[in-house]
């Protein structure tokens, strides 16, 4: 052992209560006793640099840079704190597990129709052409399209009620398909 730990010792004993009233007469009692276990830390840890003669002096410095640190981070809080309560409310987002079993349910129910009818549902709703765009995709007129599409949305509506009914949920009104087509 080098003599540090009894160097610190002497070090805290002698001036501990100094150190203290110093704080003490610089902030909330509640906070006296966190700034000076920080002052003597940094003693600790800068044992070396600590001049023999004037210790005193160099801990008050030490404890003048505490408390300005100590300072400026209750301040940056008191900031935030006006920061965030200056915001808009914002409101709380919502759990996003129904939209999430909603769109596995409309995935698992596209699956689950004919191909055709997929082609005519991804002509509008993907692509979003019109039902004259897509008719002409299809080669086929545009009150034929009409036709296919309805028919396609029946069939997707209905595989959406199975598709809840058979993943335990009960059956319920399929989402609406009013903007497939326009």
């Amino acid at each position: 052992m080098d003599g540090s730990e009894d160097r610190f010792t002497e070090l805290y004993e002698r001036h501990h209560g100094d150190v203290w009233r110093y704080v003490a007469r610089r902030v909330v009692e509640s906070d006296v006793g966190d700034v000076v276990a920080e002052v003597f830390l940094v003693a600790w840890r800068r044992l070396r640099e600590v001049p023999a003669e004037s210790a005193l002096p160099w801990l008050y410095g030490v404890a003048r840079l505490v408390l300005a640190n100590e300072a400026r981070g209750r301040r940056r809080w008191r900031e935030l704190t006006l920061r965030v309560a200056a915001e808009p409310n914002q409101s709380v987002v919502a759990d996003h597990a129904d939209e999430v079993i909603s769109q596995r349910d409309a995935a698992v129910a596209f699956d689950q129709v004919p191909e055709a009818d997929r082609e005519v549902l991804r002509l509008v709703a993907w692509e979003r052409l019109t039902a004259a765009e897509a008719a002409v995709v299809l080669g086929c007129s545009r009150a034929t399209f009409a036709m296919r599409l309805m028919r396609a949305r029946r069939r997707l509506r209905a595989q959406l009620s199975v598709v809840g009914v058979e993943a335990g949920q009960a059956p319920r009104t399929a989402p609406s398909m009013s903007n497939w087509g326009r």
